[in-house]
């Protein structure tokens, strides 16, 4: 009789030692999943950040990087090919006036790339999508480095 009272009294230290230790499994896979996904977004900024080297250009904050595009490339990787997309980024090709005063410009090759760099690491499989388009522009270096 003296071990049944003894069992059924600590009935609930159990019951909660379960629970907490599966909320500290969940919590453990959670987290795993979480570094796992930030170490493959600081692999992919740093790797954008060193093509921007190869590039020209100063090397970039991989934090910002990360926060900007995470693992799957963010804004850039929807859907780079239209119609939309392609106007917004062509108006970014301007001379910087607004309303009856922009105009279209010859760009920057490399800055008109830089798009392209992107997809290349973020969603390689959408990249052609964009490369005629890119090819089709009159481009040339004219920023000064």
């Amino acid at each position: 009789m003296r071990t049944t009272r003894f069992a059924s009294e600590h009935r609930w230290i159990y019951v909660g030692a379960i629970v907490v230790l599966v909320a500290l499994a969940v919590v453990g896979v959670i987290r795993c999943n979480s570094v796992k996904t930030s170490n493959e977004a600081s692999k992919k900024a740093n790797q954008l950040a060193d093509i921007a080297v190869e590039d020209g250009y100063p090397r970039p904050d991989t934090s910002v990087i990360q926060r900007a595009l995470g693992t799957d490339g963010g804004a850039v990787c929807d859907d780079p090919a239209t119609a939309l997309k392609s106007a917004l980024w062509k108006i970014n090709v301007s001379n910087g006036a607004a309303f009856v005063g922009q105009r279209p410009i010859i760009g920057d090759t490399a800055s008109l790339r830089a798009e392209a760099r992107i997809l290349e690491v973020y969603c390689p499989d959408k990249l052609h999508k964009i490369q005629k388009k890119l090819d089709d522009l009159k481009t040339d270096n004219t920023v000064r480095q």
